[in-house]
This record gives C-alpha cells, sequence and structure tokens, in this order.
C-alpha cells in the first residue's frame, strides 16, 4: 500500500468529468476561411480579425411544418377594423 485512499469515481479521469465545449464551423465574411469557434471564443476571424462570420450550414437534413393559422388572419383583421374606425 502507497498509504492513500483510493481516487474518487472520474478523479483518475479528470477529462471525463470536464466536458469539452464543442466547436461550431463558422465562415469569416471578408476572407472566407473557416473557422471553428467554441462558446468563449470571441467572435474574430483568427486569419483576418474580421468581427462578422457566418455559421455554416449544416449538413443534417432538418424538416419544417409551414402552417397557415386562423388565428394570425384574424387578429390581423381586428386590427385593420380598428384602423379603418379611426380614419
Amino acid at each position: 500500500m502507497d498509504g492513500g485512499a483510493t481516487p474518487a469515481a472520474g478523479a483518475a479521469n479528470p477529462s471525463a468529468v470536464m466536458a469539452k465545449d464543442p466547436e461550431i464551423k463558422y465562415i469569416c465574411g471578408d476572407c472566407g476561411i473557416v473557422n471553428y469557434l467554441s462558446a468563449r471564443d470571441p467572435i474574430r476571424c483568427r486569419a483576418c480579425g474580421y468581427r462578422i462570420m457566418y455559421k455554416a450550414r449544416t449538413k443534417r437534413l432538418i424538416q419544417f411544418e409551414a402552417r397557415s393559422s386562423s388565428s394570425i388572419l384574424t387578429w390581423s383583421g381586428a386590427v385593420l377594423r380598428a384602423w379603418l374606425r379611426c380614419i
């Protein structure tokens, strides 16, 4: 025995306890270089220092459902009637 207590769960591997922030792919608005930024990184191109970055489009299929809502039509109709009364 080396005289010490057994390590706590997760203490043997500190990288297992702290998860790394995921890096997201951004494209510089000036030079077009691809940059990978995490949540705490400053929003700045690493090549030219430009501060406008565009998030790269995902390759994953994303589907949105578009419906017309009757409540929107009713609300806009009510606003129109109120506006016409003011004239």
